[in-house]
């Protein structure tokens, strides 16, 4: 059974107001950081898509950094290296190609050194003086420093904007740090905080499925559903991030950014309008909602867990302390029990999952409705009827689900019976023959043209970072260890206790 739900997705842009838009378009990209993998696997990609489908003006040029010192030449070499391994053969046009590299410039600039910044101001030129858009694409402990080497070269205008990937600081302190040493180059609308999660266009279908539908908003709140599950679940282990991931751990890797920020658009107030300053507005004021962990709690109400060596898809792979080379107590694995402090979510449960050598790559959300008051056919036959679910998936696969109870066919001569039916929601059934757009694509051009709606705003960061710190500060108060659990599992068994507890299972 399929069901139509919300206006088209591809449309999401148009229902944006003029008003988000907050400076003219930029005429000038910077990519630092473009000899690096997140440039080549999908910022070049991306931005080639743009230029194929005619989205990005005739004028827009692109100034590639990175420390590497090379020429116009060798960075053309190696931007057709990237779009010929990340793109499918039949989207590589070779004039397309060959126009795209005549947007693409380069400039070596060692940002950790602060040098480079005078070549870069030289060969903008008159450029100087127009829209630039800067994205650093880059360790997060340079943000700061590229900021200020900007500004000290004159590329910190009035209409010139920056992006930053996540993280934004390791902290509340560090975050506070960060985002004023970039404040104090780019203003606050001119600052886009990226967190690639939403620009999936499942994740912005949420907001077609809660505020374009009658049917789901009356029912979303605590008096309709029993709780609330998020999972990410990724089957790779470090993958070469060993010098990033160890201290960082699953819960400011992943909990921090993405899934709090699918927690907020899941939970947040409806929002007067969808422009950036309404949505971001009620997304604050949910995560400032969330409920602090304390010491007390946190043995029931959070897991941390690391994986040892098992097998993953049918392949035996090393536990996380043999891949670093050294014990660790870096969690690899988190479960959290949360609780949001307002009218509409008083007493309910938001589960929290996430952790890699999981059994299965998949980011899920799950929405659990009550059971209905009264069974009316207990009498008839059918002594139990399954509450309602939707299941949400975002990665691999996109599409929504809502299970319900339908009678089966037949004359009924021994009683009813009822069982379980599925509604799905295909995004790739209902949107056939439309290609499905790179998330990075939409952050990009949202980017170049100004749009924040899609970006975390610094007040989203201090208070999601507000609420991860309470979280750490009870580890440390309780000294509470990773358990451990075999990679290709669903993490330790106490995960299971932690939503069995309740009367609830994990949805796997």
């Amino acid at each position: 059974m399929r069901v139509a739900i919300g206006p088209p997705v591809r449309h999401f842009r148009s229902w944006i107001s003029k008003g988000t838009i907050v400076s003219v378009k930029v005429e000038t990209l910077i990519l630092f950081g473009a000899t690096g993998d997140l440039a080549q696997r999908m910022l070049f990609p991306s931005l080639y898509n743009l230029h194929l489908d005619g989205l990005l003006a005739p004028e827009l040029t692109i100034v590639a950094s990175g420390r590497s010192k090379m020429d116009r030449g060798a960075a053309h070499t190696l931007v057709r290296a990237a779009l010929t391994d990340h793109l499918p053969a039949e989207r590589l046009d070779d004039a397309a190609v060959a126009a795209f590299l005549g947007r693409i410039d380069y400039c070596s600039v060692d940002a950790g050194a602060g040098t480079g910044y005078d070549d870069l101001a030289a060969m903008l030129g008159d450029r100087l003086g127009r829209p630039i858009g800067a994205y650093l694409s880059t360790p997060p402990s340079m943000f700061g420093p590229i900021a200020q080497g900007l500004k000290a070269a004159g590329i910190a205008c009035t209409e010139c904007r920056i992006a930053m990937e996540k993280p934004i600081g390791h902290d509340l302190a560090s975050s506070h740090a960060v985002n004023a040493e970039v404040g104090d180059a780019f203003a606050e609308d001119h600052v886009f905080r990226i967190d690639h999660y939403l620009g999936k266009e499942t994740v912005q279908n949420l907001l077609a499925l809660r505020f374009a539908n009658m049917l789901f908003e009356p029912l979303w709140n605590a008096q309709a559903i029993d709780h609330v599950q998020i999972t990410v679940a990724e089957t790779v282990g470090l993958e070469g991030r060993v010098s990033y991931y160890d201290g960082v751990g699953a819960l400011k890797d992943m909990v921090q950014n993405h899934m709090l920020q699918l927690l907020a658009i899941i939970a947040m107030e409806p929002p007067a309008s969808v422009t950036s300053t309404a949505v971001r507005d009620e997304k604050v004021k949910l995560l400032r909602s969330l409920r602090r962990m304390k010491a007390e709690d946190v043995k029931t109400h959070s897991v941390k867990g690391q994986y040892t060596s098992g097998a993953v898809g049918g392949a035996a792979v090393t536990g996380y302390a043999d891949e670093l080379g050294r014990p660790s107590n870096t969690e690899t694995f988190v479960a959290i029990k949360a609780f949001i402090d307002n009218w509409r979510w008083k007493g309910v449960p938001f589960y929290l999952r996430t952790g890699k050598r999981m059994p299965e790559r998949k980011s899920e959300v799950l929405i659990q409705f009550k059971p209905v008051p009264h069974n009316i056919f207990a009498r008839v036959g059918a002594a139990k009827l399954d509450a309602n679910s939707m299941i949400i998936n975002l990665q691999p696969e996109e599409n929504i689900r809502v299970k319900v109870m339908a009678k089966q066919p037949g004359l009924d001569r021994d009683g009813v019976k009822l069982k379980e039916v599925t509604m799905d929601v295909s995004l790739s059934h209902s949107f056939a023959g439309e290609r499905r757009r790179i998330a990075y694509e939409r952050l990009l051009l949202d980017f170049i043209e100004g749009d924040q709606t899609l970006f975390v705003r610094r007040d989203e960061v201090e208070a999601q970072w507000q609420w991860i710190d309470s979280i750490r500060d009870a580890w440390a108060a309780v000294d509470l260890t990773p358990q451990s659990y075999t990679a290709g599992s669903w993490g330790p068994s106490a995960s299971i206790a932690l939503i069995e507890r309740d009367g609830a299972s994990w949805h796997d």
